[in-house]
């Protein structure tokens, strides 16, 4: 198969190629990112000269690139994980988010109705179904919660959800959502709470978390998020939702002082609180279990610690980034 990831210069676009590459040599991947701020074409740059993978410098918002790529490329199945992701971000600039997760999903989604692709797969997040509340452990977010988005970023992907199934409904276009927790690992985006925090303490910078550290998420290390999308595009009902979660819910204060406690070293301080802060994220992900088989692999302190190895291990990665 021919597959187009969008995004795929960014972290879990990225990983997910690798991913590809290694489970599936027998596919050809092609890969569409604008190379925005979070974009790193050095991620990469040990395949680029694979037979079987070819970069794309384009926005999914520009419908003549997009159309142009269609027309040369003729992808089988297209992997949507390019979006304006960081919620800080859309509440100072809510127009970029727009234009980006709803637009150029439209675009793409216009594409693939008039090449006839196999399969279009939306990358969705928990943020979509706003927050729970700290004190009610036993409540989950399913694929029937209700949307009821909190910031600009998690409205315009809920957007974008709609959007998704409408084009399922009105023009029948083969398609499936994923919506995930948490992600952390390599090739993380250094504004991330996981990347930052790992970054600052080996700078012996404070560490800086916000409001009370109370906010529950549920991790997911990425190359399990990887698998889970793989098996959903292969194996998935058309217009249907699947939630990914990793079994791991923390709060940020739990997250932090486990990245101290490996590293040996960190001092955490409190800062005024995001605006509209979610207080806790939680996935039941029995859907994807019971229908398709997956679950996550990857416990909590194994993925961090290999997460925490590599930010070590890749001054020459993360560097340049911290530089700019």
């Amino acid at each position: 198969m021919k597959i187009l990831v969008t995004g795929g210069a960014g972290f879990i676009g990225s990983n997910f190629i690798f991913y590809l590459l290694k489970n599936h040599p027998e596919d050809e991947i092609i890969c569409l990112d604008a190379l925005t701020y979070a974009g790193n074409r050095a991620t990469l740059s040990a395949i680029e000269n694979q037979e079987n993978f070819h970069f794309y410098l384009a926005d999914i918002t520009d419908a003549q690139a997009v159309k142009n790529l269609f027309e040369i490329e003729k992808p089988d199945i297209v992997v949507n994980f390019a979006a304006e992701s960081h919620v800080d971000r859309s509440i100072t600039d809510p127009g970029l988010f727009l234009k980006t997760n709803i637009l150029g999903t439209q675009i793409l989604m216009d594409n693939c109705r008039e090449f006839g692709i196999r399969r279009f797969h939306q990358v969705s997040t928990d943020e979509v179904y706003g927050d729970l509340p700290l004190d009610r452990p036993d409540l989950l977010f399913t694929e029937k919660t209700p949307l009821h988005t909190s910031s600009p970023y998690s409205a315009s992907k809920a957007s974008a959800d709609l959007l998704v199934m409408a084009y399922y409904r009105t023009y029948h276009l083969p398609v499936t959502i994923s919506r995930c927790s948490n992600n952390y690992g390599p090739y993380q985006f250094p504004e991330k709470l996981i990347p930052l925090m790992i970054l600052r303490a080996l700078n012996n910078e404070p560490l800086p978390v916000y409001g009370d550290g109370k906010n529950i998420r549920d991790w997911l290390f990425v190359e399990d998020h990887c698998s889970a999308i793989d098996c959903i595009f292969r194996h998935g009902k058309e217009g249907e939702i699947y939630n990914i979660g990793g079994n791991n819910e923390k709060s940020n204060l739990e997250v932090v002082q486990t990245i101290i406690d490996i590293l040996g070293k960190g001092k955490i301080t409190f800062v005024e609180d995001r605006k509209g802060h979610d207080r806790r994220y939680a996935i039941n992900a029995a859907k994807i279990k019971n229908t398709l088989g997956w679950v996550p692999a990857t416990d909590f302190i194994k993925g961090l610690t290999k997460t925490i190895q590599w930010y070590v291990e890749n001054n020459i990665w993360w560097g340049p980034i911290l530089k700019k």
